[in-house]
């Protein structure tokens, strides 16, 4: 064979083998909280399954204003992370479950909730005039389960989940948010290694039944968040970064979050060597943006200051949220880093997908090919 027949048989084999990596998952299940709901909470508050006081979360303009012009449920002014996930992979947006079991699972199936936790009320002690047990981590994964005969009602579950990604969270957030926002931080300490093991237990459930390829988000920077900075507003000056102006030890707990589900990773994957686990950095990925907002797009000055609320130093206020009738959105959404101070913008959870898909910020590499299943590297 002459070197130039085999030079063109190696370029059209490098050239076929990033096709299929870059078209190679032809749908998305995705588990979670209000970072990647794209529908579930609305639905269910809607239908009086989930009773909330006050506006039902993320589901009044100005949230949706940016891409959608009307809410959807995403708490955010648009698109979310796992908008732009489907969109690389050539998919349509998920479509969120809704607990009817009338969902098309053709390009996947979004389970999850505004506000659920890993654990359930009986763990988190919770206190309150509802249950988040029907929207927990384990209550999407029932979900999941009651929708598998209809997922592989054409083709096998083995063949459909070898070219599914599952995006299993981020979960936790919800968890500690109670007791850190009430400055109970013990408490949340106490959480922590509860929900890394309830994480943990959750994914290897989901390979048990059959599921193959998964990227499991950590947490954001959730010490440059504006509620959590509006809690605990003229702490010392020792609390803040320097640089961010985040708050140091907040940031440092979701990093030791983090840590501690990158080890679980390690070793669910290290058990299950034909599973292609990576772990989405969100923490890092976000924290650029705080780092250094103007290049990104984002302007300085307005960092840590939510687009839409109704005053205050973050321009967060939990008597008036977003939505409510007297808080108000900026002119200009994609100059912000922040949405309502929980979450953030289209602008910016674009810039954290591109990040990830990338391959800068996954470990290993999402663009790596699923057979891909040596150790994590971590």
């Amino acid at each position: 064979m002459s070197l130039s027949i085999v030079a063109c048989a190696l370029l059209l084999t490098a050239l076929a083998s990033s096709q299929f990596v870059d078209g190679f998952y032809t749908s998305i299940f995705a588990f979670g909280d209000s970072l990647s709901d794209t529908g579930n909470y609305i639905s269910l508050t809607s239908d009086g399954v989930l009773q909330y006081d006050g506006i039902p979360s993320c589901s009044v303009l100005p949230y949706g204003e940016t891409f959608f012009h009307h809410p959807t449920g995403r708490c955010s002014d648009g698109r979310l992370i796992i908008d732009f996930i489907a969109e690389h992979y050539g998919l349509p947006l998920l479509p969120p479950y809704s607990g009817g079991g009338n969902a098309n699972p053709g390009g996947g199936v979004n389970f999850a909730v505004v506000g659920a936790p890993a654990l359930r009320d009986d763990v988190l002690e919770a206190n309150g005039s509802y249950s988040r047990d029907n929207i927990s981590m384990m209550s999407q994964i029932n979900m999941f389960k009651s929708l598998l005969p209809s997922i592989c009602k054409t083709s096998s579950c083995d063949e459909i989940f070898e070219k599914s990604l599952i995006v299993f969270g981020p979960f936790g957030g919800d968890d500690y948010a109670s007791a850190i926002l009430s400055k109970r931080v013990e408490d949340a300490l106490r959480l922590r290694p509860l929900v890394i093991n309830a994480v943990a237990s959750a994914i290897e459930e989901l390979i048990k039944l059959g599921v193959v390829n998964l990227m499991v988000p950590g947490m954001l920077p959730d010490g440059c968040m504006g509620v959590s900075l509006t809690v605990y507003y003229g702490s010392n000056e020792e609390d803040y970064d320097p640089i961010t102006d985040c708050l140091t030890w907040l940031n440092e707990f979701a990093q030791k979050h983090n840590e501690l589900l990158r080890k679980e990773l390690t070793r669910i994957q290290q058990h299950y060597p034909n599973v292609f686990i990576t772990y989405a950095d969100y923490y890092n990925a976000g924290l650029q943006l705080f780092l250094s907002p103007e290049k990104y797009g984002f302007n300085n000055e307005t960092g840590l200051i939510a687009c839409c609320g109704s005053g205050g130093p973050y321009n967060v206020n939990d008597d008036a949220k977003c939505g409510y009738p007297s808080s108000h959105a900026c002119n200009d959404p994609s100059s912000y880093i922040e949405w309502d101070g929980a979450h953030l913008t289209q602008a910016a959870y674009r810039w954290i997908a591109k990040g990830l898909l990338s391959g800068l910020y996954t470990y290993p590499n999402i663009t790596a090919p699923s057979s891909s299943t040596s150790a994590m590297g971590m």
